[in-house]
């Protein structure tokens, strides 16, 4: 094995050789956001009855031809249709009954008065002061959704409307792909856990939590496996649980020089392990590491909060979104957002320059003021709405210039 930079493309098509990691069942309540697995088809009409859109009259249409202000048209009240209940009285020359939003309409009855047009004149007569037309306020069997119908494909992503279509079609669980579990280990000798006071030297491990935030925030499950000393016999060991119980496994701080060679030495000792990247033209993140252990990928991570991130959302995004079933959409799930560059930036050939930005809004405009600072600052993060990439063929970017930014997802 010998380090060999990839390009942002080569990595992202390297990564399409990962698939979905299975199906599961699950109630509608819990399928927010999560992927459908199998097409579903609607078993029914929606709705499967004449329903009225107003509060008003049920009457038919030619009772009301010509009616006006000055001129209105008299109907006799013969009944009231009770929600919930199929109606009893019918709809004839010269009758109305009333209704409510959603009633089911009565016989006889192809048109609803809003009750807004309606005077009542007794208990029993009403003017109509407006004609309607047939059709008019109802809702036939099928205008939502018709039997047969090809309600969500494979890949679909449920939203909150999503899951309201699924329980008005009285379907109560359906079949989802899995989410992806990913192991996260966090290695080297300085990185202690988070409820201790760091001595000279050490650290706080802030990377297992990012890292963890990062995987509930795109839809897989996160399995903290702690921390690991730069220490080839104990990563091997913990890298070794990890592959059995999880669908990935992440290594924060084992792909930097000095540490690097533990990483691979550790890779390289799984029977049938292969490396697929081994450095990425990026900056931040080009000391990054992807190999394959059987079906699953085990990438070793920068140690660097920011790198970590930066590959994360440029790479993992995508990846973690063909694990959860993702197949058939673009390789790039991210959002974007057109704004004002407020400053030059020079940018190094040869790779892709990702840049932190903070945005902000004036007169209608988005303007994006660019954030440097060294990689393992966190700050540089917390206070960024997004990244801009400037890509290897491009020396750098004007003040004025239009680019388009990278959104980290919490933006709004």
């Amino acid at each position: 094995m010998f380090f060999k930079v990839k390009t942002p493309e080569e990595v992202l098509e390297v990564l399409k050789g990962f698939g979905p990691v299975g199906i599961e069942e699950v109630f509608i309540g819990d399928a927010l956001n999560r992927i459908v697995g199998e097409e579903i088809v609607a078993e029914e009409d929606l709705p499967e009855f004449r329903r009225s859109t107003m509060d008003g009259y049920a009457v038919r249409a030619r009772d009301t031809f010509g009616a006006t202000d000055t001129l209105p048209a008299f109907l006799e009240v013969v009944g009231e249709v009770t929600m919930g209940q199929a109606p009893t009285d019918t709809v004839t020359a010269g009758k109305a009954i009333r209704i409510s939003t959603g009633g089911m309409i009565p016989e006889g009855a192809d048109a609803v008065v809003m009750i807004e047009y309606v005077h009542l004149l007794d208990e029993k007569t009403i003017e109509v002061s407006r004609t309607v037309a047939p059709l008019e306020n109802i809702i036939m069997p099928g205008d939502d959704l018709k039997k047969g119908t090809a309600v969500f494909v494979s890949g679909s992503v449920l939203r909150p409307q999503d899951i309201g279509l699924l329980a008005g079609l009285g379907v109560q669980s359906i079949q989802v792909y899995k989410r992806p579990q990913v192991a996260i280990i966090s290695t080297g000798d300085e990185v202690i856990p988070i409820d201790r006071r760091p001595n000279p030297g050490q650290v706080r491990d802030i990377n297992t939590h990012t890292l963890s935030a990062f995987c509930s925030q795109t839809g897989a499950v996160p399995i903290h496996f702690g921390l690991c000393k730069d220490n080839f016999s104990e990563l091997r060991e913990m890298v070794s649980r990890a592959l059995e119980i999880s669908d990935a496994v992440w290594i924060s701080g084992g792909s930097s020089v000095g540490v690097r060679d533990i990483t691979l030495r550790v890779l390289e000792s799984f029977d049938g392990a292969e490396l697929l990247v081994h450095g990425i033209a990026i900056s931040p993140g080009k000391p990054t590491i992807i190999a394959r252990v059987g079906n699953k990928a085990v990438f070793g991570l920068p140690g660097h909060v920011a790198s970590a991130m930066v590959v994360a959302e440029v790479f993992l995004s995508p990846y973690l979104y063909r694990l959860s079933g993702g197949v058939s959409t673009l390789e790039d799930n991210h959002h974007y957002l057109q704004a004002e560059l407020e400053r030059n930036i020079e940018s190094a050939s040869g790779r892709d320059d990702y840049i932190r930005v903070k945005l902000s809004k004036r007169d209608g405009r988005f303007f994006a003021e660019p954030i440097f600072g060294k990689s393992g600052l966190i700050s540089t993060l917390v206070d960024a709405h997004g990244l801009l990439k400037i890509g290897r063929n491009t020396e750098g970017l004007y003040k004025g210039q239009l680019v388009d930014i990278m959104l980290f997802k919490s933006f709004n």
